[in-house]
């Protein structure tokens, strides 16, 4: 791999056909974190986990924030690029097809800038607690990607106004998006892992 390289967990796919999913942690997070997750939710699929390579008081994140909420969007633009051409070089290397996003808190930030840079990357998102990374977002084509937006009526770090921003933003840009509030604050209930597995099992059903 190149430059670009994250450290990183895989594990390839036990069942044949189960998309692959890139799993993007929260801050303070590493590359172990969601691989619980992403067995639960989808079975049998090849699991590729970076670990953020920005650091934050000691703690790992995907990119800089200016303060809580407040994002350092030239890093959120050069850090969502790295990220991307860290999955081209990771396809080529483990033979995966694009990968589906399962992104938490800071990961799904990273993963929504991803959908809106550079769109190519991911076949489709689990956001899990996301919020709008870009105030200028560019254009983006998404061209019917499914994706799956969980947020927490309770979340004392993303307003309900926000993730109600994101997913009329990436509607507009063509993905199908399914927004879902959940009776939950910023933390992942078992609501998330339930809605998350079912999603995944219908999306995968329509693509075979």
């Amino acid at each position: 791999m190149t430059e670009s390289t994250f450290i990183h967990r895989f594990e390839p796919a036990t069942s044949a056909g189960s998309p692959p999913l890139l799993l993007l942690h929260g801050t303070g997070g590493d590359e172990n974190d969601l691989l619980g997750l992403g067995k639960m939710i989808s079975p049998g699929s090849a699991l590729l986990s970076p670990r953020g390579r920005v650091l934050e008081h000691g703690m790992p994140r995907f990119f800089r924030r200016l303060a809580e909420g407040v994002f350092d969007e030239d890093d959120v633009r050069r850090r969502a690029l790295e990220l991307g051409d860290f999955v081209a070089d990771a396809r080529q290397q483990y033979g995966i097809a694009a990968p589906v996003a399962v992104g938490f808190s800071n990961g799904a930030n990273i993963a929504a800038a991803l959908l809106l840079l550079k769109p190519d990357v991911l076949a489709g998102a689990i956001l899990l607690r996301a919020m709008v990374p870009l105030s200028d977002p560019p254009k983006a084509e998404l061209g019917g990607k499914p994706i799956l937006l969980l947020s927490g009526q309770a979340d004392p770090i993303v307003p309900a106004s926000n993730s109600a921003k994101l997913a009329a933003l990436l509607s507009e840009a063509g993905a199908r998006v399914d927004h879902k509030i959940l009776p939950a604050g910023h933390q992942l209930s078992q609501a998330d892992v339930t809605l998350a597995r079912n999603w995944i099992g219908s999306v995968h059903a329509k693509a075979a």
